[in-house]
């Protein structure tokens, strides 16, 4: 299964997710996922960023792909 990433409300714009995944996350203002094709390449580093968010508004979860 993918994994399927969204940015919740709550954003301290820390640049953590960036740092560590810019394949994915792009700080401007606040965190957005800008590359949403490149989270199946970097499954660790998405799940690291998620990890690591100071505020928890990174959620992660599996998606069957048929969405």
């Amino acid at each position: 299964m993918a994994k399927k990433v969204r940015i919740v409300p709550g954003c301290i714009s820390c640049g953590t997710c960036e740092a560590i995944c810019p394949a994915v996350f792009v700080v401007e203002g606040t965190a957005r996922v800008h590359n949403h094709g490149a989270v199946s390449s970097h499954p660790a580093e998405v799940d690291e960023a998620a990890e690591m968010c100071p505020v928890s508004v990174i959620e992660v979860t599996e998606s069957n792909d048929k969405e």
